[in-house]
């Protein structure tokens, strides 16, 4: 009780990070102030925060399986993580407000201290969420606009069960889909137009509920035609020819009953992502 009283006072605070645009000039600039820890050469962490990189050390090995699980394929390269002892750090690179975490370009995944503080809870599900992005971006690119940012955030979401999406319900998703505000899945993103949450009048939180919901649903109707999409995809196919070479029709139409039934996720918690 005490903790889902401590989620809804944080809700509109805390985002769940993601992908942030690669326009960010100091997204760019050279990794600095970090070092490897010793025991593990695949986390990378600001002076004095080892304890923290620690701590991220010892779920590393779960959350890249669950995530190699998800994408049918190992991670192309070994995955590091930098880990931000200081709010400094952290804002020297990230620049989009209340993140915890995020991918930024040149596959740079980020961890921000509060992952060590008010929202340790939070640390497991937002890696495996954060590792996903990392997955399909070493084989794609960085948050590359040929997958709709539905897509990108519903799959990163799955994965990691509920993980950045934690601060809307099921139920929450729904209701606002049967009230109008729903997903668009006609919508094409382009370069200079990603078709984010404000572009469907959702928040954030509903946005990324919405997301799982429908990419869990697209799992579910077809297991092993989602397999062959998401390879298709990371191996950069169009998403639209790929969509349409396993479920017959575009997203639009085999979507079109999707967010009126009652909850898919098997996830109730609360999603808390931001623009990626």
């Amino acid at each position: 009780m005490q903790r889902l009283l401590l989620i809804m006072l944080l809700a509109p605070l805390l985002l769940a990070g993601c992908a942030i645009t690669p326009d960010e000039p100091r997204a760019r600039q050279p990794m600095q102030g970090f070092a490897p820890l010793s025991e593990d050469s695949r986390v990378w962490v600001e002076q004095g925060a080892e304890d923290f990189g620690r701590r991220v050390s010892s779920r590393l090995d779960a959350a890249i399986a669950r995530v190699e699980a998800a994408h049918y394929l190992p991670f192309a390269e070994t995955p590091r993580v930098h880990v931000c002892g200081s709010e400094t750090c952290f804002r020297r690179y990230v620049f989009t407000p209340r993140l915890s975490a995020a991918v930024i370009p040149n596959n740079r995944l980020i961890l921000s201290p509060n992952l060590d503080g008010r929202e340790a809870w939070r640390l497991e599900s937002l890696l495996v969420h954060e590792l996903a992005h990392l997955h399909l971006g070493q084989r794609v690119g960085h948050y590359h606009y040929n997958i709709p940012v539905w897509f990108h955030e519903g799959w990163a979401s799955l994965t990691a069960e509920g993980g950045g999406a934690e601060f809307a319900t099921d139920e929450q998703a729904i209701e606002a889909a049967r009230a109008g505000k729903r997903i668009d899945f006609a919508a094409r993103d382009v370069p200079d137009n990603r078709h984010r949450a404000s572009a469907f009048g959702l928040d954030i939180h509903l946005f990324y509920r919405q997301a799982m919901l429908v990419v869990a649903q697209l799992k579910n109707l077809d297991p092993e035609g989602f397999r062959d999409l998401v390879l298709a995809l990371q191996d950069n196919q169009d998403f639209e020819i790929a969509f349409w070479n396993v479920y017959g029709n575009g997203p639009e139409h085999v979507l079109s009953d999707a967010l009126q039934t009652s909850p898919q996720s098997g996830d109730n918690g609360a999603a808390a992502p931001s623009q990626p």
